[in-house]
Order: structure tokens, then sequence, then C-alpha cells
């Protein structure tokens, strides 16, 4: 007898629908640089996806106000750990209002086969503040990472990079596999170096309200950072970014 699960099936319906509206729109919200191999481009574009006006104004306002209390309580910060951001606060938050967890769901739904991490990651970034190019480690969270982006505009780049500069790549199946135990790899970001001449990489316009999906291919074989406003640009466009929240979920490794 086959038991239908009428969850997973709505979540398959959600993200097909996500993902028809983020392929009709990345092409407005993506700028590429450099040349592309083919199957580089088709991959990135399935793995790497923006849906604009993810949330609501109000759901917005919800999420804000109820991370705001404890956020405000904190002092920005410009000597992170590994180094990957400056001018920054973060928590992490499990219990969260209704109207919140419903959002959340949301998330799931859009981004996630499964279930996520029970604890969700909330960046609090100064206008001021930067995200240098990085990669997470795959120790720590698994082959999709899923953002929404309150209170600003921001552009996002990725870069081509090496998975052995930073000790990890994906196997046949999607997963990532740590192929390294040096001490390096106990860290959470792993910043190789990239460089933008002779490479192709990638720049994301992340308006306000949106959601970003990045997963496989996008998530191990690229750089990622929030550029600083100096170099903050879109299609030749200065984008200004204010103070920006993010609310990120990740899946377990």
């Amino acid at each position: 007898m086959v038991v239908f699960n009428r969850s997973a099936a709505i979540g398959q319906i959600l993200r097909r629908c996500h993902r028809a509206v983020a392929e009709k729109n990345n092409n407005k919200l993506t700028c590429y640089h450099g040349r592309w191999p083919s199957a580089e481009l088709k991959d990135f574009e399935q793995h790497m996806r923006i849906i604009p006006d993810f949330i609501s104004e109000v759901e917005e306002q919800q999420l804000h106000e109820e991370v705001e209390p404890y956020m405000s309580r904190l002092r920005y910060e410009f000597d992170h750990w590994d180094d990957a951001i400056h001018g920054f606060r973060e928590t992490e938050r499990k219990k969260w209002y209704p109207n919140n967890r419903q959002v959340l769901e949301r998330v799931r739904q859009a981004a996630f086969e499964g279930a996520i991490m029970s604890y969700v990651h909330v960046l609090d970034l100064a206008a001021e503040g930067v995200i240098k190019p990085h990669v997470d480690s795959t120790r720590y969270c698994g082959n999709t990472i899923s953002g929404i982006s309150l209170l600003s505009d921001s552009v996002m780049r990725l870069v081509r990079t090496s998975a052995a500069k930073y000790k990890q790549r994906s196997g046949s199946d999607g997963s990532a596999k740590v192929v390294s135990d040096n001490a390096e790899e106990d860290a959470y970001r792993h910043q190789p170096e990239t460089k933008l001449e002779n490479n192709f990489y990638a720049d994301l316009l992340l308006p306000r309200r949106s959601l970003y999906i990045m997963s496989h291919s996008a998530r191990y074989n690229f750089t990622h950072e929030i550029l600083a406003n100096e170099h903050s640009k879109f299609l030749g466009n200065a984008i200004n970014k204010t103070r920006r929240i993010s609310i990120i979920c990740r899946n377990d490794p």
C-alpha cells in the first residue's frame, strides 16, 4: 500500500513554484562576469536562486521585532575569530513566535528537501560591515544554506575557487565530503584566495525581503561575500547597504 505524505507533496509543489519564480527573476538579479563554462553556468543557475518578495513588509517587521530586543543589547564586533566578518553581531535562535515559525516553515519548504537545523542563525551586519570571501565548512552544516534579507538591499559576490583550497569536495550524490583532517578544517569558515582576473564570478542583488538559496555546487565551489559599500554595485548602479539582518537556515551535515 502506498502511503500519501501530504506534507511532502505540498513541499514539492511549493519548491517547484518557488524555483519557477527564481528562474524568472534570476536573470534580473544576477550579473555574470568572465567566461563561464556552459556546464558550470547551468549548475550555478540551478543551485543559486533568489526569490524576491519572499516575505511581506508585515512579516519583515515581525521578524525584526522578535530579534531586535536581543540584538540591540550586543555590540558590533570587528575582530571575528575566523576573520570572515567585520562589523557584525550574531546569535542563534531556536524558539520563534508562531507567525515567524510559519515564515521559517515556508523557507524549509522552498529550500530544503527535509528538516532544517533547529537553531536558526541571525546575523546583524552594520552599515559599514562586510562579509569577506569565504566558504562555509561542511563539518557544521549540510549542502544548503538559505537566508532572508531584512532591512536593506545588498550585493553578494560568488567567485569560482578550487575545492582543494578549503579541503572539501562534493560527492557523487551531491553531498559534501571532507577530504582532509588538517587542523585548518576545524575552522568554521574557510577563506581561500580568490582572484577576479582570468576567473568567472557572479554578482547577485539581494533585495530587501528576498530569500536566497545556495546549494550544492554554488555552496562548495564558490566563495561568497557581502560587498562593502565602496564596492557595492550592481549593473553599474551603486547599492547602498544600510544595516542588514539575515535570518539563515541550514540543514544538517
